[in-house]
């Protein structure tokens, strides 16, 4: 099964993740299918997530379970009409 998830790189004490889609065997900062988005929970300013929302969807409609944390991020950055379908 696929999932959409976080990989964690940058240093340590200063995270950065990359939100990623991934087979659910493989590891987390591992092998991954599509780049989908970045999310740096130490950022100064308001973007904090960036996200390719049509890949996003993509994925969401081909079957891929979203992580809990990465499906709070999708909820909070796509757009009303783009969430409906990710929900």
């Amino acid at each position: 099964m696929v999932k959409i998830r976080l990989a964690r790189f940058g240093a340590k004490k200063r995270p950065f993740y990359r939100i990623v889609a991934a087979h659910g065997e493989f590891q987390r900062d591992g092998r991954f299918l599509e780049i989908l988005g970045t999310y740096d929970p130490k950022a100064e300013n308001e973007k904090k997530v960036n996200l390719k929302s049509d890949r996003v969807t993509f994925w969401l409609d081909k079957g891929a379970q979203p992580t809990d944390t990465v499906k709070q991020l999708i909820k909070k950055n796509l757009t009303k009409g783009q969430t409906e379908k990710a929900a």
